[in-house]
């Protein structure tokens, strides 16, 4: 079992993301998991990231607030405890555009090597 405690989890730097602050709970450290690293973003109102894609698939979880994914021209809002998965290569775009911080869980696989 590897346990992290909240207060020991680091910010992370998204690409093409804003008005966000990323914490990784979960993975790229020894005894952490080894399929898939988990996040968790605190979206400000008017934040968001992309749009662009990734090579493998991807899992949000709103956790608190609201997020609107945007994905080939059709728009969903996530509310508390929805989620959806962003397959590979899957361009998406996700923008907070309530007035409260959108709390949300990601959930990615490691990049491949090479």
């Amino acid at each position: 079992m590897h346990i992290k405690r909240f207060e020991d989890a680091e910010i992370y730097e998204a690409p093409n993301h804003f008005g966000v602050v990323g914490l990784r709970l979960q993975g790229f450290e020894e005894g952490g998991p080894t399929n898939q690293w988990v996040g968790l973003s605190q979206f400000l109102p008017g934040g968001g990231a992309g749009p662009d894609s990734t090579p493998f698939e991807k899992v949000y979880v709103v956790l608190e607030g609201e997020m609107t994914v945007i994905v080939g021209g059709d728009e969903v809002v996530l509310g508390k405890y929805d989620s959806c998965t962003i397959p590979p290569d899957e361009t998406r775009k996700i923008e907070n555009r309530s007035n409260h911080t959108c709390t949300m869980l990601v959930v990615i696989p490691y990049p491949p090597e090479g």
